[in-house]
């Protein structure tokens, strides 16, 4: 730990506020949040935490999210314009449109989304739950957004239900192609790959396993192999590696970085626990819209 890491561990301490940072931080974010965690798991710490200001080390639909779910805590975004690209491919109208067309169909909204599109859907999932959530539901017809690849992926699991895709995907993941497979494997031949559901379906047809962000973490730790190809973001890797420094850990590619994400530096952080900011604001309206979906996956 270095100076300024201490100084925001005794700052978090002294004014009793939780930090939650997700995977794709960087280690020395990592290593002052309270929690590292995926979507899922930051949602779900968010709406039990005893805390009453959280401080969220991710993009904004995570913010927002902890927000929704804790409307009378203080929620705190070190970097305001930390993003989601995938997030910003739909709006409500286009959910709307898609209800004209399939009215018989439930609305499954990828969590990596704004609250206005939360608002307009039926439920929300992460990549760890959504096959879990897809299952719970009486519907026959589904209509998965925004994210195309993991909807893919999850109809394969469930093919007794009728899927509609809307046309998002993440940049960071959607971008990985077989070349990149190709080469990795030809460097790391002992090596098995483990790779997120947001890929393209050539991707992860060439994948041992396939996984949320935690659940690669979790299968690489218990696995009895010694050597990983990370088909996810580059974070992961740095964080497996601090977990199992026995284990090899390479990622898929070295350009497998969510710009977004690496934002946030100590600084930001201690600007914030100094000064409040920067508040994640939602109307009443909007929380009260929003919070269904999100509460019923947590429910689930």
């Amino acid at each position: 730990m270095n100076d300024l890491q201490n100084k925001i561990i005794d700052l978090k301490k002294e004014k009793n506020i939780l930090i939650l940072a997700h995977y794709y931080q960087t280690m020395d974010i990592q290593e002052i949040a309270d929690h590292v965690c995926d979507s899922f798991e930051m949602a779900r710490l968010a709406h039990t935490a005893k805390q009453d200001t959280l401080i969220i080390c991710g993009v904004h639909f995570m913010a927002e999210s902890a927000k929704i779910l804790n409307p009378d805590k203080t929620v705190l975004l070190p970097v305001p314009d930390a993003g989601c690209p995938m997030a910003d491919m739909i709006v409500p109208e286009d959910v709307h449109e898609l209800r004209e067309f399939y009215p018989k169909a439930a609305v499954v909204c990828y969590v990596n989304s704004s609250a206005a599109v939360k608002a307009v859907s039926d439920i929300c999932c992460t990549s760890s739950s959504a096959e879990r959530i897809v299952r719970s539901l009486p519907e026959n017809q589904i209509i998965f957004i925004p994210d195309r690849n993991l909807g893919a992926y999850i109809s394969s699991k469930v093919p007794e239900k009728e899927f509609i895709f809307h046309k998002g995907w993440c940049p960071v993941h959607d971008c990985i192609i077989t070349f990149d497979v190709v080469d990795a494997k030809r460097k790391y031949p002992n090596a098995i790959l483990l790779t997120h559901p947001e890929c393209k379906k050539e991707i992860l047809d060439q994948s041992d396993f396939i996984g949320s962000t935690s659940e690669i973490i979790k299968y690489a730790i218990k696995s009895g192999n010694s050597e990983f190809i990370i088909g996810t973001e580059i974070g992961v890797v740095e964080h497996l590696a601090s977990l199992a420094p026995e284990k090899q850990f390479y990622p898929l590619t070295n350009n497998f970085i969510c710009e977004d994400m690496k934002k946030i530096r100590l600084e930001d952080v201690l600007n914030t626990l100094e000064n409040g900011k920067y508040k994640m604001k939602l109307t009443g309206e909007e929380i009260l819209k929003a919070k269904k979906s999100l509460e019923r996956m947590v429910n689930v």
